[in-house]
């Protein structure tokens, strides 16, 4: 049997290795986790007249998306594709990303869905759904006692 020497630094070193290529192996699972559960950022917002409704799509074509109204809710779905590339140091690196999304929002009151005006700009839905005409001019009686 013959003596090895023993170097302390050298099994830290290999530790470390195995370390790296555990995370280089998780990082990937997690971004794309990240893309299965997105879920667009929305703001509504009520007038005397309308609803307005927001709803944020960066990097998204209109094309990509399906918007769908009925008198109580909005649904907005669709196909999110990102693609970005880089270079540094003589290496390249391309990442792509996709993932489908729904996002059904429930609304406060009835709105006319024949009516409703939609606009996309800069990654942002634009959606003003008119209130139905009940609604407008509903008017609740208060009782006290």
């Amino acid at each position: 049997m013959a003596l090895v020497r023993w170097e302390p630094f050298r099994e830290i070193d290999a530790l470390q290795r195995q370390m790296n290529r555990l995370f280089d192996e998780l990082i990937p699972l997690t971004e794309r986790r990240s893309d299965l559960s997105f879920l667009p950022a929305a703001e509504l917002e009520e007038t005397p007249e309308a609803l307005l409704l927001k709803i944020e799509l960066p990097g998204m074509d209109a094309k990509d998306l399906d918007i769908q109204v009925t008198a109580d809710a909005v649904s907005v779905s669709g196909e999110r594709k990102s693609e970005s590339q880089s270079e540094s140091n003589g290496i390249k690196r391309t990442e792509f990303r996709y993932g489908k999304f729904q996002r059904v929002i429930p609304l406060p009151v009835r709105i006319q869905n024949t009516d409703v005006k939609a606009e996309y700009k800069d990654g942002i839905l634009h959606l003003t759904l008119p209130k139905a005409e009940e609604e407008k001019n509903r008017v609740v009686k208060v009782n006290l006692g």
